[in-house]
């Protein structure tokens, strides 16, 4: 199987990048002489103002040339920029006078103000690298009239877009030859890299060159995740009955970063991906009398892109927790408090997973469920963690059952294996996954800092195909989401601490702690 980072051409030359580590600073100087004569080298030129790159004879020379290379960075104001910061930009959102209204029903202030009981809570995610197996990477030869490109793409008319505008040809003479992806989850719909190994190559006309982004770079200039704080206000009436519920979201908007035309009078309509009123993709799923979910749009230097489940993730995590401490608040089972609010197509998916999971039954001792459900990608999902959490505060997930109601299931085979992978990104991001800033620039720069789940971690995973007919869902993204949901609300009962902040490596689970 090739993928793009195999790809061998004649007379091949390969390459290696390293950009301002802060995302908008710009290339100030760099000293060539100082590596021009190393072994393999055949070049060193700048890219875009910000980025400078060693052409060589091999990955390994172009790689030593450059760690070698004296460069000087402008940072520009974004280089002050600490985690503590962007910290404090978004919880200045949660409480913001204006915000964008994603989903509204009756007077949901009114009720919770009026309510027999409040509940309040905080939640926060991180940002979180695609941390692709195979790093960004593309080939490109180039000529006065003909651009071919050689690349792993998840848009292959972004690539041929980005190429043709750098190669500054029409895009009938620029074709782009898509290879198989070692990683895409989102990363590789943005053509950034294609760009750059186009400029590069056009320093070397009629020599095809083979950029590769070292796993550093490809982690700390990656468009992440967003970030986002969200803070969650219910009301609860005299008999337990949820009357009100605010939801207010604070942090980035991905297009405001990747794609600012396609805001809505400044709204980004996707932040509220799981919220939306109707529709067939990500709508809400809870009837709920009073309600306003809404977005203060907060967003830092560092840029946010399209990660695998998109923000369905973070507002799954947001609700579905919520939903466990609004029903512990009204002494209610969790299961039982959602079902009374919960839509057909939602409470079908929860009570098919809750069923075959055996919720509600005895479990071994130390052991306990959590659930969580939410709309995406066109399917209704559900997931039932069962965890353990020992004395000294070492999470067990034990097993994962979901439920999935994609429309139609043509093949019970491969939604099974989709479902299954799809826990062990969730799941990786659950535990794990976290970039954060100092001086502007990320932090994590490989798998030592920015970890993912071992096999000896991942749970036996249990799949229920619920299909209804009528509809075209998704199958393996939308799964991602519920993943965190339920393993917290299984925490939740074991140890009686609520984590509202991930990923659950920077929790302390120990009991009496």
């Amino acid at each position: 199987m090739i993928y793009g980072i195999d790809i061998k051409l004649p007379n091949m030359l390969t390459a290696t990048v390293k950009a301002c580590p802060v995302q908008g600073g710009k290339l100030k100087s760099f000293d060539a002489a100082k590596v021009e004569k190393m072994p393999g080298v055949k070049k060193v030129v700048s890219v875009d103002g910000n980025a400078v790159v060693v052409i060589a004879d091999t990955y390994w020379n172009a790689r030593t040339a450059l760690a070698a290379l004296p460069v000087e960075w402008d940072v520009g104001k974004s280089g002050g920029v600490q985690q503590e910061d962007i910290t404090a930009m978004l919880k200045g959102g949660l409480d913001a006078g204006e915000a964008f209204i994603g989903n509204k029903a009756g007077d949901a202030k009114t009720a919770i103000d009026g309510a027999a009981k409040k509940v309040e809570a905080t939640y926060a995610y991180p940002w979180q690298s695609h941390a692709t197996m195979e790093p960004m990477n593309a080939t490109a030869l180039y000529t006065a009239d003909k651009c071919e490109v050689w690349c792993g793409t998840q848009n292959g008319e972004a690539a041929l877009a980005a190429a043709a505008e750098a190669a500054e040809l029409p895009v009938a003479k620029c074709d782009v030859y898509k290879q198989m992806v070692g990683g895409g989850f989102g990363r590789r719909g943005r053509a950034d890299y294609v760009r750059q190994a186009v400029l590069v190559a056009k320093q070397m006309p009629g020599t095809p060159v083979k950029l590769i982004w070292s796993r550093e770079e490809d982690m700390t200039h990656d468009n992440y995740h967003p970030t986002t704080m969200c803070k969650m206000t219910g009301g609860l009436d005299a008999q337990g009955n949820l009357v009100g519920l605010h939801v207010r979201i604070s942090g980035q908007s991905i297009l405001a970063s990747l794609a600012p035309q396609s805001l809505q009078n400044g709204m980004d309509p996707a932040t509220f991906q799981g919220f939306q009123p109707s529709g067939p993709e990500a709508a809400y799923g809870y009837n709920v009398p009073n309600l306003l979910i809404d977005h203060a749009m907060r967003n830092p230097h560092v840029t946010a892109g399209f990660w695998r489940g998109v923000n369905t993730n973070q507002n799954a995590f947001y609700m579905e927790c919520f939903m466990d401490e609004l029903a512990e608040a009204a002494g209610q089972d969790p299961l039982e408090f959602r079902l009374k609010m919960l839509k057909p197509k939602y409470a079908a998916v929860l009570k098919a997973a809750t069923d075959k999971a055996g919720y509600g039954k005895p479990l071994p001792e130390g052991h306990f469920h959590g659930i969580s459900q939410v709309m995406g990608y066109g399917s209704y999902v559900a997931g039932v963690a069962e965890v353990s959490v020992s004395a000294d505060g070492v999470l067990k997930i034990h097993k994962i059952t979901a439920a999935t109601d994609p429309g139609y299931g043509l093949n019970p085979w491969l939604i099974e294996r989709q479902v299954a992978g799809s826990f062990v990104y969730g799941l990786s991001a659950a535990l794990y996954g976290e970039i954060t800033v100092k001086d502007g620039a990320v932090e994590q720069t490989n798998f030592d800092s920015f970890n993912v789940m071992r096999i000896d971690e991942m749970p036996e995973v249990e799949t229920v195909l619920v299909p209804s007919g009528g509809f075209w869902g998704g199958v393996g993204e939308p799964t991602i989401a519920v993943a965190s949901p339920a393993v917290l609300n299984g925490i939740f009962k074991a140890t009686g601490k609520r984590v509202r902040t991930l990923p659950l490596m920077n929790a302390d689970l120990k009991r009496g702690a």
